[in-house]
């Protein structure tokens, strides 16, 4: 990225630092050029008494040393028309006359070379901040490739990738990236989990680039991970578990439509770049930022899709019900996204239910299945329902609220048969459940139900969630900012 930079005296410029001794060595060589008039100014970064001479000005700051890429002091600018046309580096009395077009420099003892030393704007303790105050405004850290290394492959060396190709977060996508955001780059967003980093901003953007999205996705993103960074959520629990489960969003909004969210034909699957990155975009932060690498905090047994990112958006213009959002008091023209803990999804198959009652049944009996048969009410499940089965419930005039309401009535079951040692099965309810009669799914929220897929296919999916409750995860909804 080009910086914009000081206009300079036309003749030499010099950069310089006390703590140098090639600095100091050529310090009569510039004494010389200012009798002569050629040395317009010497920019000093460490000492603004150094050199003493009456061109000798204060670059402490190390504005003009970082706008004009100072790697080396002493460095030597020849400027025309307020421009660059040429440098050298360190103290070489041969190139000094031919670039000075001077014979003689300097005392005859001081020796024709000395190679200089580092200067102080490229610093590595003082990058990010001169990035921020004089750069690009991007504070994190810059990771340069050798000319022949393969950036793919050491961006997999370096441990950023989920195990699929990373685009090169470079200065300028992430700039690009950012430009998607009213918010300031090094605005903390939250505390990440596992290991409590500040997340800024800045650092979901670099992740956003890596993991494909476009600038106008980064809001989504941004607002996904302040509500899994809640203590409700509980991400760090969900990278702990051994359960194969990981953050699944779902958008509400005008959003879904301005950014070409898929919600309907395949849209859990391939095809679509906003749902396939905006969730991997999440997954990547939170690898990347606070650690939650699979083997180490992440001890999932089998992991699912839903570890790489699970996204989509609900097909409202289809749905014969309110959306999800507008279930919960949000305004059809707010954006939403919600986050929930759960595993990859599962069709239910039902090509011969024709009345809504029949369906409701159906659809209970396969949710029954989700983690296991006989393990009730610590599971929340999202249930897509596909055009094709909800028009069952639309011919009927069933609300949404009334399909959920029996789908759970209709998976009551009797707890003398999910108990421990029932069937012969280990698994189940302790024994003091005996004789109850309990839902799969809790009745004040347990079920989320939302619209989507293609038009043709008489299925719908679940999502079988990770433990409710204060020992598990919450869903949330968040509007999503800008």
């Amino acid at each position: 990225m080009e910086l914009e930079k000081p206009v300079l005296e036309d003749g030499f410029v010099a950069f310089v630092k006390q703590d140098c001794p090639t600095c100091t060595l050529i310090e009569p060589v510039l004494s010389q050029m200012v009798e002569i008039g050629i040395l317009k100014t010497v920019f000093s970064q460490d000492n603004p008494e150094f050199p003493s001479l009456k061109v000798t000005e204060d670059d402490s700051d190390l504005e003009l040393s970082f706008k004009y890429e100072i790697e080396t002091v002493p460095t030597l600018l020849k400027v025309s028309e307020g421009k660059e046309i040429g440098r050298i580096i360190g103290w070489l009395k041969d190139e000094w006359e031919i670039f000075c077009e001077v014979k003689n420099l300097g005392p005859e003892d001081i020796g024709d070379f000395s190679p200089g030393c580092g200067s102080r704007s490229v610093d590595p303790d003082l990058q990010p901040m001169l990035r921020q105050k004089y750069g690009s405004g991007l504070g994190s850290k810059i990771i340069e490739f050798a000319s022949s290394e393969d950036e793919f492959e050491s961006m997999y060396k370096l441990g950023w990738s989920d195990g699929l190709p990373l685009v090169p977060p470079t200065e300028s996508r992430i700039l690009k990236m950012l430009e998607g955001t009213s918010r300031s780059p090094d605005e903390v967003v939250a505390l990440i989990p596992p290991n409590l980093e500040d997340l800024t901003v800045e650092k979901i953007a670099i992740n956003s680039v890596m993991a494909g999205c476009k600038p106008e996705y980064l809001p989504i993103v941004i607002t996904a991970l302040e509500a899994v960074c809640t203590d409700e959520f509980n991400m760090h629990g969900l990278l702990a578990t051994t359960m194969p489960v990981g953050p699944v969003l779902f958008v509400n909004g005008p959003i879904r439509n301005e950014i070409g969210m898929n919600s309907g034909m395949n849209l859990l699957g391939q095809g679509t770049r906003a749902n396939s990155t905006i969730g991997r975009a999440l997954q990547l932060t939170i690898r990347n930022v606070g650690g939650g690498r699979p083997g180490e905090v992440d001890r999932a047994t089998h992991g699912s899709p839903a570890k790489i990112g699970l996204c989509f958006a609900e097909d409202e213009e289809g749905s014969p019900w309110p959306s999800f959002s507008e279930d919960l008091g949000f305004t059809s023209d707010q954006n939403t996204i919600t986050v929930f803990s759960g595993e990859g999804p599962r069709v239910i198959v039902d090509q011969l239910s024709r009345s809504a009652d029949e369906l409701a049944r159906s659809l209970a009996i396969g949710l029954i299945g989700n983690m296991h048969p006989k393990l009730v009410l610590g599971f929340d499940s999202i249930l897509i329902i596909g055009p094709e089965h909800a028009s069952r419930f639309r011919d009927e005039g069933w609300s949404k609220q009334k399909v959920n309401e029996a789908i759970i009535t209709h998976s009551i079951r009797e707890t003398d048969l999910l108990i421990r040692g029932a069937d012969g099965i280990a698994e189940g309810l302790p024994p003091d459940f005996a004789g109850l009669q309990l839902p799969k799914l809790r009745p004040d929220g347990g079920l989320l139900i939302v619209y989507g897929g293609g038009g043709a296919g008489l299925f719908s999916t679940s999502i079988a969630g990770w433990l409710n409750g204060a020992k598990g995860s919450q869903y949330l909804t968040k509007e999503i900012g800008k």
